[in-house]
């Protein structure tokens, strides 16, 4: 287990024996489902009925996950990557692939701008981690991840063009997410570029690879991209599938309780 996964972990509370949190990042991730809130409160407190409610806009920053929760060597980001404009702003024949890159360009992947949102970096790696609370229905949460689900079948490889003309080679396929909220949806991403340029005279490909994730908890959803041009650290996907989901809970559980 490396001192990245340790951390991690720690931030998770899942450091006790046989938890599996050693398997984050593997083929099969553990389930970390959050413990459904108590219904009791304490003396001198009432418990508000459980009816549906919006995430005020402090309940909504609340929730996001932060460079604190994955520890080291995450940060707060700088700004978008260089890669967002030169990789990802690119065109597709396909109008459901199509749809896929604009929303990764856009950060719309549940279909809507967010309502909360936060970016973090890996400096060691070059990665960037962007997560957003999304302002949406639960049942067009649901309807955008039975789109998500459809892409490694859709677009399971299709060729796209970013600026410069230049021509990649993308693959889409189903990345496993913990067992956590009420429905998910995971998807590894490569874009590719194979050409020969000035910068490249070795034709040594230039490969983009994005851990994309989304989750519905309760009237709640949220959606993740994790992504770089070196090594993408999926433990860090599994961790903010999970934080994301018992961030939520706690703000929920809270919201619930009134004086």
């Amino acid at each position: 287990m490396t001192r990245r996964t340790l951390l991690l972990c720690a931030a998770l509370g899942l450091l006790t024996p046989l938890t599996g949190c050693a398997t984050l990042g593997l083929e099969h991730p553990p389930t970390a489902t959050p413990a459904a809130p108590t219904t009791s409160a304490p003396p001198g407190r009432s418990v508000a009925p459980t009816t549906p409610s919006v995430l005020t806009e402090a309940q909504a920053r609340e929730a996001l996950i932060t460079d604190t929760d994955l520890g080291a060597p995450w940060t707060p980001t700088r700004g978008a990557a260089t890669w967002r404009d030169e990789l990802l702003k690119a065109t597709a024949g396909a109008p459901e692939c199509q749809k896929l890159l604009d929303a990764l360009y856009t950060d719309e992947l549940l279909g809507a701008p967010a309502r909360a949102a936060v970016g973090l970096d890996d400096p060691v790696t070059g990665a960037q981690l962007r997560y957003q609370l999304a302002d949406r229905r639960p049942a067009d949460a649901d309807r955008a991840l039975a789109w998500l689900r459809t892409l490694p079948g859709s677009c399971a490889r299709f060729t796209a063009r970013a600026p410069h003309d230049t021509v990649l080679d993308v693959q889409v396929s189903e990345l496993p997410l913990p067992e956590v909220g009420d429905a998910r949806q995971g998807l590894r991403v490569s874009l590719t570029n194979w050409a020969t340029t000035e910068d490249n005279p070795d034709g040594e490909p230039t490969a983009l690879t994005l851990d994309v994730a989304a989750v519905r908890a309760g009237e709640d959803a949220f959606a993740l991209t994790n992504g770089g041009l070196g090594d993408v650290p999926n433990e860090a996907t599994q961790a903010a599938v999970q934080l994301g989901v018992r961030r939520l809970a706690d703000v929920r559980k809270q919201g619930r309780v009134q004086v």
